[in-house]
């Protein structure tokens, strides 16, 4: 069990070089965070082992987008006008909150969220909140909506505006009309992408779980909405802990230890989809860290969900008692290629080949040039655009002798005998159909936070009080350690060449020869080592050495021409080390 509280862990991050502040030489900036050494190195491991599973495991593809992107491109997605969270400013020392943080942090309330804004103010009314940061009253202090984007500008002079991206998948869905050419446009199919995203937070907090800028793992999964369907018998029997939107709606609500079969079975999951990924992202955390006894899926209440989304569940982590989100799965459906396709001059459909061609009547008009260009000049193509769309969604439109037309907020008619309307016969082999986006989106710096929070342990050895990581050895930033006992020529060399020979193996090693060897020890556990490798002068006459466990600190005497292998055995977990054979070294 985790001995871990945030103080403690925050205070182990900036001593072994996990995260700290950014620019602390300058007084630091809020939600800003650096990764150091260690943390790097564990947050690639993340990264990589989220590859594995979601992208290389699932056979989809990965790109790599620019973190800034055009206005319009947020125009069609919808962040200009819905990104944004509820700010309020104390009228006495000008320190911004979010309205929904002060309400949750001081109140019963747990999902302000999703409330409207008046009803939020009426909340800090009724229990006389008051700012965080001053003690003032907040109460008659009206609550506005913040836009949540990083603005800049794309170039000198009259320059283009342009927003740093608040999520990853945008610069997914924009090349969806250039990626279903490389998927040969068959659903379904998926784009993953690991990068950077930037959100201007009013009021970033508890280190690393709230952010400005932090790094996204996310799968855009395009499919078909009438064909598509999971291989659900593969994850049907995974253990779930599922807090659906009616347990939490309910008095004596409670969460439910259920599998993924049950739960699709029972109605308690209604996307197939979104099931599936539940189930194979539930295993795929436990083999990064995550303790599954602090881990479960909220479903999103109706008022909660984002705009574009038909349901939506987060993983939580358990952190000092609270559920933190570290990852959501949503079904946006069509919304984000269709509003890309609204306001942009590209398709972003796929044609679904019928089994057979089927014959359909289709309205179509034929307009009479020699009359709209005339009347309407260099407006006559919007005319034509305008009479298609018309005639493709309201035929008996042109029942009448005229046709009417929106142009520019101004109605024009136009005589039906100049449209060239008509109803054929087509025969046609498909359809063009706009996809479903599925998505898991993983928030990397939220679930490194979480795998460092539960790998934390106190323990005491030797009559010593001790602090370890018990990180997986998949995502360890240092497998092994290498010491010689001794500063000695002859120890330091084969020390030296161990290290050499691992690395060559592809096993991330440190070397340390400073302190006695009950501090390097101690060193290795409090940044989550799994095993290290001790030299003596035995070793040079035996070639052997000390292997140590990490959580047991159990030590066995092993051959030096076997470590690599063996070490490597013991990383992808094909062997154990109580299996391995070899004396107890004391």
């Amino acid at each position: 069990m985790s001995n871990a509280t945030s103080q403690k862990l925050t205070e182990l991050a900036k001593r072994r070089g996990y995260f700290f502040q950014s620019s602390s030489a300058y007084g630091g900036v809020g939600g800003f965070y650096t990764f150091g050494p260690q943390g790097a190195a564990l947050k690639g491991n993340v990264e990589d082992a989220w590859r594995d599973r979601f992208a290389i495991g699932e056979g989809h593809m990965e790109i790599d987008a620019p973190t800034i992107m055009p206005e319009p491109v947020f125009e069609a997605s919808g962040h200009l006008e819905i990104f944004d969270d509820m700010l309020v400013e104390c009228p006495e020392c000008g320190e911004s909150h979010r309205a929904d943080h002060v309400v949750e942090d001081n109140t019963e309330y747990e999902d302000a969220e999703s409330l409207p804004i008046p009803e939020v103010e009426e909340i800090i009314a009724e229990y006389e909140l008051v700012c965080p940061n001053c003690g003032a009253g907040l109460a008659g202090t009206a609550i506005e909506d913040f836009n949540l984007m990083f603005a800049t500008n794309i170039g000198p002079g009259d320059a283009q505006p342009g927003y740093l991206r608040p999520e990853t998948a945008q610069g997914i869905f924009v090349e969806f009309p250039r990626l279903k050419e490389y998927a040969r446009n068959t659903l379904p199919f998926g784009v993953t992408q690991i990068g950077r995203a930037y959100r201007n937070e009013i009021s970033p907090r508890r280190s690393i779980i709230r952010t400005r800028e932090f790094t996204q793992a996310e799968l855009e999964l395009f499919v078909d909405p009438e064909t598509s369907e999971p291989d659900l018998t593969l994850v049907e029997d995974v253990s779930v802990r599922l807090y659906p939107a009616a347990e939490q709606q309910a008095d004596d609500g409670e969460v439910l230890e259920t599998t993924i079969g049950e739960a699709v079975a029972d109605g308690t999951i209604a996307d197939p989809w979104i099931a599936y990924f539940l189930g194979i992202a539930q295993e795929w955390y436990a083999s990064v860290g995550v303790d599954a006894d602090r881990f479960r899926y909220r479903q999103h209440l109706a008022g909660e969900r984002s705009h574009y989304a038909s349901d939506c569940w987060d993983a939580e982590s358990e952190i000092d008692g609270n559920w933190i989100e570290i990852a959501g799965f949503a079904h946006r459906g069509d919304y984000d290629l269709s509003k890309h396709q609204q306001h942009s001059e590209e398709r972003f459909t796929v044609f679904r080949q019928y089994d057979e061609p089927k014959t359909v009547e289709r309205a179509v008009v034929d307009p009479d040039m020699s009359y709209l260009g005339p009347e309407f000049g260099g407006d006559a193509q919007a005319v034509v655009d305008e009479l298609e769309a018309l005639a493709a969604r309201d035929r008996t439109a042109f029942d009448d002798e005229s046709v009417e037309v929106e142009l520019d907020g101004e109605t024009h008619e136009i005589p039906v005998g100049k449209t060239g309307f008509a109803v054929e016969e087509q025969t046609e082999a498909g359809e063009h159909v706009v996809p479903h986006v599925v998505e898991p989106s993983f928030g990397v710096d939220r679930l490194v936070y979480t795998v460092l929070h539960h790998a934390y342990r106190e323990d005491e050895v030797d009559g010593e009080e001790r602090t370890y990581l018990e990180l997986e050895p998949e995502v360890a930033p240092t497998f092994v350690g290498v010491f010689p006992l001794q500063s000695d020529d002859g120890l330091e060399s084969e020390a030296e060449e161990i290290a050499a020979a691992l690395r060559a193996e592809g096993l991330s090693v440190t070397y340390d020869d400073s302190g006695n060897i009950g501090r390097r020890y101690r060193r290795q556990d409090e940044v989550g080592t799994p095993f290290c490798v001790t030299v003596d002068y035995e070793s040079l006459e035996d070639g052997g050495v000390t292997v140590r466990e990490r959580d047991t600190t159990e030590q066995k005497r092993l051959p030096i021409e076997d470590l690599p292998e063996t070490l490597s055995a013991l990383r992808s977990g094909e062997a154990a080390f109580e299996d391995l054979e070899g004396g107890t070294s004391e």
